[in-house]
């Protein structure tokens, strides 16, 4: 099958969607598939190009196989409602016009959680007269309401009409998480069209291992007994509240907490830490995704926090299958939701209210005390991420993939005469540039 897909991360990024989208495109060309994925320079989530790249109009490389095409967009830090929105825009119009000179596919796929992506993809279905399929990641602008990032207003009310125009259009829908599913079809889409295929994990480099001394040696952290949190410090997160317990464990030296990663609310949290006099904190920047593992193997603790807000009982986040696989207990503070039902339901670590300062101290606490349970929780969790493999969630991608064989589309669409008019000479040659 060849396949084109269409993300707006793709590593050297780190984030979950960009990791998601390569090991799952790997697997499939391992079992023969030709997969082409259109993405943009690497800038997630600073808005700064990574060094080694440029923010050029058209650049592919292959990367284990898989074909990355790399297009120009309007660049911005991951923070800014209507800046990221003319990044989203820029990016659905440069990878939509540069898609129609690729080699058509079988299939496109577009992932969120911005919906732009999603409407460049369907239209070049449209053109190219191919399924398309939305892998749907965040509910999407739910969650722009969520972090307070805006407020309900048109702007708003528009985009929950693309939301429902796109999951209409889309022939097959690929969910995250149950909790999208039931909310989508609460809302009148066909459940037969909707998938679930949850986040997973590479066994094979995330295990357990020794702490990683050199590291421990580097961060002057040895001997202590570490609360880590490794990913973005974004708006969605809550962090502040983690500097709040912070402050009232100042008095136990043995304790903590450690930051890696980037985000919009990474200097605020500094300057708070700062503002506050924390000695028991550190913060690391951004990583590449090759040094994750040895980061969770000096974590005694893995800390996954989002805001108190109910869209989050829908989330899964994946670093919590990254934590399983290495051992590592997970302290989950998030909604009561699918998340917490995971970790409940393996036994792989202590679920709690998110910023509820108290109960948050409490816990910190009772798990510092509480060697043995530590350590049941990180037998299970090892045991449970198998049940959670990266090869397993692209065989059940693949399956999805498979049932667009059977659909039939329709053939008087008058916009499948546009794509002769768009692919003219001129361009016949830009694939190969």
């Amino acid at each position: 099958m060849r396949i084109l897909f269409i993300s707006d991360n793709f590593p050297p990024e780190f984030n979950a969607p960009a990791t998601r989208t390569y090991e799952h495109a790997r697997y499939w060309v391992k079992w023969g598939h030709e997969v082409t994925v259109i993405t943009c320079a690497p800038n997630f989530p600073d808005g700064k190009v990574f060094d080694g790249y440029k923010n050029h109009w058209y650049y592919s490389e292959n990367i284990d196989g898989i074909k990355v095409v790399r297009v120009k967009t309007y660049i911005t830090a991951n923070k800014g409602f209507l800046l990221r929105i003319l990044d989203y825009l820029s990016f659905m119009a440069s990878s939509f016009f540069f898609s129609l000179f690729l080699k058509k596919p079988d299939i496109i796929v577009a992932t969120s959680p911005q919906f732009f992506t999603a409407v460049g993809g369907w239209l070049l279905s449209a053109i190219r007269r191919v399924p398309f399929v939305f892998e749907l990641r965040d509910l999407w602008p739910a969650s722009i309401i969520a972090v307070s990032a805006m407020r309900e207003n048109v702007l708003i009310l528009f985009l929950e009409r693309l939301e429902l125009f796109l999951y209409n259009k889309a022939k097959l829908i690929i969910v995250l998480t149950e909790s999208f599913k039931a909310n989508l079809t609460s809302r009148g889409v066909p459940e037969n069209k909707i998938h679930f295929v949850p986040n997973g994990v590479e066994n094979q480099i995330y295990s357990p291992r020794p702490k990683d001394k050199f590291l421990l040696d580097q961060l002057e952290l040895s001997g202590k007994f570490i609360f880590g949190y490794i990913g973005t410090l974004g708006m969605a997160h809550g962090l502040a509240s983690v500097l709040k317990v912070a402050d009232k464990l100042r008095n136990n030296p043995n304790i903590h907490f450690l930051f890696v990663g980037s985000g919009a609310e990474r200097n605020s949290l500094i300057k708070m830490a700062e503002d506050m006099n924390l000695s028991n904190v550190t913060f690391v920047p951004p990583q590449p995704k090759s040094e994750i593992p040895n980061y969770l193997s000096i974590c005694d603790v893995s800390l996954v926090h989002l805001k108190n807000n109910s869209v989050f009982k829908t989330v899964i986040p994946s670093k919590i299958f990254e934590s399983m696989a290495m051992g590592i207990p997970i302290l989950l503070a998030i909604p009561e939701g699918e998340a917490s039902s995971i970790i409940r339901n393996t036994g792989s670590g202590y679920c709690l209210t998110p910023e509820n300062i108290t109960q948050f101290y409490e816990v910190v606490n009772y798990l510092y005390e509480s060697p043995e349970q530590l350590k049941e929780f990180g037998k299970a969790g090892r045991k449970a991420s198998f049940h959670f493999s990266r090869e397993l969630m692209a065989k059940k991608m693949m399956s999805v993939f498979n049932l667009t064989k059977n659909i039939v589309l329709d053939n008087n669409d008058p916009r499948k005469t546009v794509e002769k008019i768009v692919r003219l000479q001129a361009f016949s040659n830009v694939d190969k540039k």
